[in-house]
Protein backbone atom coordinates (compact mmCIF):
# COMPACT_ATOMS: atom_id res chain seq x y z
CA UNK A 1 0.00 0.00 0.00
CA UNK A 2 2.85 2.36 0.93
CA UNK A 3 6.53 1.92 0.26
CA UNK A 4 9.55 3.90 1.42
CA UNK A 5 12.57 3.61 -0.84
CA UNK A 6 15.93 4.61 0.62
CA UNK A 7 19.04 5.43 -1.36
CA UNK A 8 22.45 7.00 -0.87
CA UNK A 9 24.13 4.62 1.53
CA UNK A 10 27.59 3.25 1.00
CA UNK A 11 31.18 3.14 2.18
CA UNK A 12 32.92 6.34 3.20
CA UNK A 13 36.09 7.29 5.06
CA UNK A 14 35.97 9.01 8.45
CA UNK A 15 35.34 12.71 7.95
CA UNK A 16 33.51 12.11 4.71
CA UNK A 17 29.93 12.84 3.74
CA UNK A 18 26.87 10.99 2.47
CA UNK A 19 23.38 12.12 1.55
CA UNK A 20 20.52 9.70 2.14
CA UNK A 21 17.18 10.02 0.39
CA UNK A 22 13.86 8.34 1.10
CA UNK A 23 10.87 8.65 -1.20
CA UNK A 24 7.41 7.54 -0.12
CA UNK A 25 5.05 6.17 -2.73
CA UNK A 26 1.68 4.47 -2.89
CA UNK A 27 -1.77 5.36 -1.65
CA UNK A 28 -0.84 8.40 0.43
CA UNK A 29 -3.34 10.87 1.79
CA UNK A 30 -0.87 12.88 3.82
CA UNK A 31 2.42 12.53 5.65
CA UNK A 32 3.10 13.88 9.12
CA UNK A 33 6.51 13.35 10.72
CA UNK A 34 9.37 11.77 8.81
CA UNK A 35 12.67 10.60 10.16
CA UNK A 36 15.77 8.49 10.08
CA UNK A 37 16.73 5.73 12.52
CA UNK A 38 19.72 3.46 12.59
CA UNK A 39 20.72 0.10 13.97
CA UNK A 40 24.25 -1.19 14.43
CA UNK A 41 25.11 -4.85 15.13
CA UNK A 42 24.47 -5.69 18.76
CA UNK A 43 22.55 -2.48 19.40
CA UNK A 44 18.92 -1.46 19.40
CA UNK A 45 17.49 0.76 16.72
CA UNK A 46 17.90 4.40 17.69
CA UNK A 47 16.65 7.77 16.57
CA UNK A 48 18.92 9.78 14.31
CA UNK A 49 16.73 12.71 13.29
CA UNK A 50 13.11 13.65 12.67
CA UNK A 51 11.35 16.45 10.84
CA UNK A 52 7.70 17.47 11.12
CA UNK A 53 5.48 18.41 8.22
CA UNK A 54 6.08 22.03 9.18
CA UNK A 55 9.85 21.68 9.14
CA UNK A 56 10.70 21.42 12.85
CA UNK A 57 13.67 19.13 13.44
CA UNK A 58 15.03 16.96 16.23
CA UNK A 59 18.41 15.23 16.42
CA UNK A 60 20.11 12.58 18.48
CA UNK A 61 22.84 14.21 20.54
CA UNK A 62 25.76 12.47 18.85
CA UNK A 63 24.83 13.77 15.38
CA UNK A 64 23.96 17.36 16.27
CA UNK A 65 26.02 19.78 14.22
CA UNK A 66 27.03 17.06 11.76
CA UNK A 67 23.75 15.80 10.26
CA UNK A 68 20.94 17.78 8.69
CA UNK A 69 17.47 16.41 7.99
CA UNK A 70 15.18 18.04 5.44
CA UNK A 71 12.15 17.19 3.35
CA UNK A 72 10.44 17.98 0.08
CA UNK A 73 6.71 17.66 0.67
CA UNK A 74 5.92 17.91 -3.03
CA UNK A 75 8.03 14.81 -3.67
CA UNK A 76 7.13 12.97 -0.44
CA UNK A 77 10.84 12.71 0.19
CA UNK A 78 13.03 13.11 3.26
CA UNK A 79 16.80 13.60 3.17
CA UNK A 80 19.64 13.17 5.61
CA UNK A 81 22.84 15.04 4.88
CA UNK A 82 25.62 13.43 6.90
CA UNK A 83 28.91 15.29 7.29
CA UNK A 84 32.02 14.62 9.37
CA UNK A 85 31.13 10.94 9.52
CA UNK A 86 32.65 8.79 12.24
CA UNK A 87 33.11 5.01 12.50
CA UNK A 88 30.46 5.08 15.25
CA UNK A 89 27.94 6.16 12.60
CA UNK A 90 28.23 2.78 10.89
CA UNK A 91 24.79 1.18 10.85
CA UNK A 92 21.81 0.29 8.74
CA UNK A 93 19.78 3.47 8.35
CA UNK A 94 16.01 3.18 8.16
CA UNK A 95 13.57 5.73 6.85
CA UNK A 96 10.37 6.26 8.83
CA UNK A 97 7.22 8.17 8.01
CA UNK A 98 3.90 8.75 9.72
CA UNK A 99 1.37 8.36 6.91
CA UNK A 100 -2.36 8.40 6.51
CA UNK A 101 -3.27 6.29 3.50
CA UNK A 102 -6.02 7.08 1.07
CA UNK A 103 -8.34 4.54 2.69
CA UNK A 104 -7.19 4.95 6.29
CA UNK A 105 -8.50 6.81 9.30
CA UNK A 106 -5.31 6.95 11.36
CA UNK A 107 -1.70 7.91 10.96
CA UNK A 108 0.55 4.84 10.96
CA UNK A 109 4.30 4.33 10.94
CA UNK A 110 5.85 2.99 7.76
CA UNK A 111 9.45 1.85 7.41
CA UNK A 112 11.92 1.46 4.62
CA UNK A 113 14.00 -1.68 4.22
CA UNK A 114 17.16 0.12 5.27
CA UNK A 115 20.37 1.25 3.62
CA UNK A 116 23.85 0.37 4.86
CA UNK A 117 26.23 3.15 5.86
CA UNK A 118 29.79 2.08 6.60
CA UNK A 119 32.40 4.54 7.85
CA UNK A 120 35.85 3.01 7.83
CA UNK A 121 39.44 3.92 7.08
Amino acid sequence: QVQLAESGGGLVQPGGSLRLSCAASGSIFNINDMGWYRQAPGKERELVATVTSGGSTNYEDSVKGRFTISRDNGKNTVYLQMNSLKPEDTAVYYCNAQIRTGSGRRMNDWWGRGTQVTVSS
